[in-house]
Order: C-alpha cells, then structure tokens, then sequence
C-alpha cells in the first residue's frame, strides 16, 4: 500500500487491525483510537480546503462538501483504490461475512490510517496526505456532486433514461438501541448498496453507490468510443 509518507510499521499494523481481531486475540489493541484521531485530522484538513477553495459558497453548502469528501462512501472508495481491503486483520466472523469490502470497515481504518500517519511525521505531513488521499473527488466535478446529493443525482439519472425513480429497499437489523440499516437501489443495472444508522444515512449511501457505478459505466463506454 503506497502512502507517499513513511509510516511507523507499529502504527500501520495496528491502524490495520479490526477490533473483531483483537477479540479473538485476547483483547489486543486495536485501530478505533487511531480512527478517532484521524477522524479529526480529515475533518480539519477537509474543512480548511474547502474554505479557502469556496469563498462564494455558504456555510451549509461547507458543510454538505466536507460530509460528502468524509463520507463512509468516500473514504471506502479510497481505501479500496489504495488495497487496504487485502491488508486488514480482521476476525474469523468479519472474514467469513465480506469485511474486507465492507464500507464501514474499510472507512474506518483509512481515518486510523490517517492517524497513523500523523503520529508518525507531523501536522503539516499529514494534512498533505489527507489532501491527497481526497485529490480526486475535486478533481472530479461530475461526482463530486454526485457525492454531495446523491438523492438529487440519481434522480437525473433516471429522468436522462426516461425512467422514474427507482423505489429504496430499506431494512433494519439489531435492537432499538443499537439499530443498523441496509438500503438497495437499481437503476438500468446498477445496484447501490448502503448501511448506515438510521434509513436516511442507508439511503444516501445506497444513492451515492448506484450514482458512481452508472459514472463508472459512463466512462469506460466514453473511453472504448475514444479507443474505436
């Protein structure tokens, strides 16, 4: 996993351990500290750019940018550009049930990944990371916004194939107080999937998936057509 900053291997493996692992292992360390940590910096980093990047926007048009480039989405999307997926320490159950690709685990240690970095080096090195690793997303206006309403966005979709918009699976898991949601939506073969806790942040993240993969689709069918 190329980072572009040196990383103390200490703090990698343990930005790369699960807490499932570290159960099954007699309660060793694990990344949910690191992730707090870096939770902080991303936010800070995020928040800084898009300041100084967007004087003309408002502060709750800040505040939808940042969620977007912060997002469970988003960062699950780097980690798995970067291959963090294969290097996870994960337990037995994780393993068997998909860990490895799911969006809350792989978000969740590139901010334990995040922290890592900065314990290694300094403020300064880990902001440029943070800016690094969220490079693309503002390079890229189409998804960008896709990232920021994705709701909104997979509506157009819709509307440019002369279809309606496609109805939301929402189902919930787990006891009222620890309540976890799943989310489906398809449109012209794309199948977006999410979680989150309660069926709105489910949503959005299923939109958010099934936007991105029709982007996707849409790019590879411009480049064979540049290719012809």
């Amino acid at each position: 996993m190329p980072f572009g900053v040196r990383v103390d291997p200490e703090l990698l493996e343990l930005a790369l351990t699960h807490r499932s692992w570290a159960y099954e292992n007699g309660g060793a360390p694990h990344n949910e500290r690191l992730e707090f940590l870096g939770d902080s910096i991303l936010g800070q980093a995020v928040t800084l750019k898009l300041y100084r990047d967007y004087p003309e926007l408002s502060e709750g048009e800040l505040a939808k940018r940042r969620s977007a480039l912060v997002s469970t989405v988003a960062l699950a999307e780097v980690a798995r550009g970067l291959g963090i997926g294969a290097s996870l320490r994960l337990g037995k159950g994780e393993r068997q049930t998909g860990g490895r690709d799911k969006d809350s685990i792989l978000a969740d240690t590139v901010e334990a990944i995040i922290g890592a970095v900065y314990l290694s080096t300094d403020g300064e090195t880990a902001n440029r990371f943070v800016l690094d690793l969220v490079a693309p997303l503002f390079a890229d206006p189409e998804r960008f916004t896709a990232a920021v309403d994705p709701k909104t966005s997979l509506q157009k979709e819709a509307a440019q194939r002369g279809l309606s918009h496609p109805p939301y699976e929402t189902t919930g898991t787990g006891p009222d107080h620890d309540r976890r949601y799943t989310s489906r939506v398809t449109l012209d073969g794309a199948t977006g999937v999410g979680e989150g806790t309660s069926k709105k942040v489910a949503e959005l993240a299923a939109a958010r998936d099934a936007v991105e993969q029709l982007l996707e689709a849409r790019r590879r069918r411009a480049e064979r057509g540049a290719g012809k």
